[in-house]
């Protein structure tokens, strides 16, 4: 039997059941603005939505993993390219590129062009140390931790806050290596 080739985003974005795009983004609104509204400090609401986005990313990866077919990504090169082309397609529809790589090849920027969280938001004068697309920043650190890699993702640019792209900056901290809870040998029947 062949192996099974790695889906792109388009043919996976194309094939998975999704919601109104509409819906979502209002929805997504809603919950940022309960939380300005529950917790009062902006710092606040930009760690619950980290926090929030890392639980996501900590689930979503299984689903990603299942339905890309994608497989075990050799270097953290590798995986930027395959959460730009096809995490971000797969799951918003949109895709980005991965620029400004250090010399060591452990950080690198995602760039959005495009981003649908942010359809019909405006940010009031109050708000403006808000990083309102903070979810995907924690979306990406909890998917990434799940497939051992420790990382650190923050926000350079923000188009909310009048730059000219979304760009957020990924940190390799460390490849933690994989254990598991037992040798094969100390289980082995007699």
């Amino acid at each position: 039997m062949a192996p099974v080739a790695p889906r792109s985003g388009d043919a996976i974005f194309a094939s998975v059941e999704r919601v109104n795009a509409e819906l979502f983004t209002l929805t997504y609104g809603a919950i940022v603005r309960q939380l300005l509204t529950d917790l009062e400090e902006v710092e606040e609401v930009n760690k619950q939505l980290d926090q929030m986005g890392y639980n996501i990313g900590i689930r979503l990866i299984d689903e990603f993993l299942a339905k890309s077919n994608v497989s075990r990504c050799v270097d953290f090169k590798e995986t930027a390219e395959v959460i730009a082309k096809v995490g971000f397609k797969m799951f918003l529809g949109v895709t980005a590129s991965v620029t400004n790589w250090d010399a060591d090849g452990m950080s690198c920027s995602l760039i959005l062009e495009d981003n649908p969280l942010v359809d019909f938001v405006e940010l009031p004068d109050t708000c403006q140390g808000l990083y309102y697309c903070n979810i995907l920043s924690g979306v990406i650190r909890g998917a990434l931790e799940m497939v051992s890699m420790k990382t650190e993702v923050t926000w350079v640019r923000d188009m909310l806050r009048g730059d000219d792209a979304f760009e957020l900056q990924v940190k390799l901290l460390k490849q933690v290596s994989e254990e598991y809870p037992y040798k094969d040998d100390e289980y082995s029947e007699v």
